[in-house]
């Protein structure tokens, strides 16, 4: 067992040396779901990882068996792969999955404080190091009430709380602004490939509407390069070699890419086959549905790249379209509803095949409103990326706050830190 801790010395004038049964009580009471009721349930599910936060909830109504009933500002901590990170402090009374630890805190200790506290480096190793079980490996009470930490006064844990929670708030503040940009997106996708920006009158094609103006064709009448499946190598022979692209670096959304964050063993002849060049476009075709049809545009490259056998790769006749504009395209609500419509289902995962890719229909206006289309979209994305941006920003703060807050290293007492909004702007 690694003898993780949050102890320190020397121990800071005020602190105390104490264990987390010291500072918390573990809550065991049980509570039997009531048919119909709607008392607020939280499972697993409903825990951010890495972030103490909820993202979501049930209901009773949803549950059948015993679970341990919770208060407001108790602490949730999963004790089911403790590495995920989860845990969040209660807004509400409610119950609690069985593999949600429930603490309560003692007088000695802030509640915001402990919620912070199960989120320390230190705690999370001791957690996973008290694990038992292989493909569901738990920790317990018992395991942790012995986890040894340096306490600081009251008046200090409620400052250290307050600065770690004033950094939370911005972080969620730009989650928020992401997810109601993407929402945006996603409608600014539909209006832009079903009505444009000339106010033309509409006409109905196998979409949907399209205005009048706009030609209604099959992809595969644009290609300039035709349709070809990917490589397959053995996972032995990735490690070194030559870049090849894996679903796992684009998102659902598309991405330019100009990298691939793995490498495989080829012949010369291999690399020359599947080698991806720019203005290549990939699409995703073997997943699960809904990661079926994830697109990717090939950037500029400097480094050699090919790509998996579970993709396809075409590129476009731009005398005709703007690649951009298939590529956008490609990755909005239209397309998807046509990707589904098409696949071929199966119990673990879904495909579409070259000819399915062929007949997906794409909406055509002229290459010059193709042109603001994509400056549309772009102008979009550039703010979720922003936003993007700041958040990860923000939370190496948390994390670096967090760690030097719990280890003393940073005193609350030294200085006044006043994180504004304008500050934490500038991040």
């Amino acid at each position: 067992m690694i003898d993780a801790n949050l102890l320190i010395d020397p121990v800071p004038t005020g602190w105390e040396i104490c264990t987390l049964a010291e500072v918390c009580d573990r809550v065991k009471d049980s509570y039997t779901p009531i048919e119909g009721g709607d008392t607020p349930y939280i499972g697993l599910e409903h825990l951010a990882q890495g972030f103490p936060a909820f993202v979501g909830r049930g209901s009773e109504s949803d549950i059948k068996s015993s679970k341990t009933a919770f208060q407001i500002g108790d602490i949730l901590f999963g004790k089911l792969r403790p590495y995920l990170r989860k845990g969040a402090q209660a807004g509400c009374d409610g119950i609690s999955s069985t593999d949600i630890l429930v603490f309560r805190a003692k007088d000695r200790c802030e509640s915001a404080f402990l919620k912070y506290l199960v989120h320390a480096d230190e705690f999370i190793s001791h957690a996973k190091s008290t694990t038992s079980g292989v493909q569901h490996p738990r920790t317990s009470w018992p395991s942790l009430r012995d986890f040894k930490l340096s306490l600081p006064p009251l008046p200090e844990q409620k400052k250290i709380a307050h600065i770690l929670s004033t950094v939370q708030r911005a972080i969620e503040a730009q989650e928020r602004i992401i997810q109601i940009t993407t929402e945006l997106k996603k409608a600014l996708m539909h209006k832009l490939f079903t009505e444009g920006l000339r106010n033309e009158p509409q006409k109905q094609t196998g979409i949907g509407p399209a205005p009048e103006g706009w030609e209604v064709v099959k992809l595969g009448a644009l290609f300039e390069k035709q349709p070809q499946n990917g490589i397959y190598k053995h996972r032995r022979e990735y490690g070194s070699g030559t870049q090849i692209l894996r679903i796992d670096d684009f998102s659902n959304d598309g991405n330019v890419v100009t990298g691939a964050g793995n490498r495989v063993a080829l012949a010369r002849s291999e690399v020359k086959t599947y080698g991806l060049e720019a203005g290549d476009i990939v699409i995703n075709r073997v997943n699960s549905l809904s990661h079926l049809g994830k697109t990717a545009l090939i950037g500029a490259i400097g480094d050699e790249i090919v790509f998996e056998s579970n993709m396809m790769r075409f590129s476009v006749n731009e005398s005709q379209v703007l690649k951009e504009y298939v590529f956008k395209f490609l990755n909005s609500p239209l397309t998807k509803k046509q990707i589904i419509g098409t696949a071929k289902r199966a119990v673990a995962q879904s495909s579409i095949n070259q000819s399915d890719v062929k007949s997906i229909i794409v909406p055509m206006p002229s290459l010059e409103e193709q042109g603001e289309i994509v400056a549309a979209l772009d102008a979009i994305g550039a703010k979720i990326t922003h936003s993007t941006d700041k958040a990860v920003v923000l939370r190496d703060l948390f994390r670096t706050l967090l760690h030097e807050l719990m280890t003393a290293k940073t005193r609350v007492r030294k200085f006044e830190i006043q994180v504004s909004q304008a500050e934490l702007k500038r991040c």
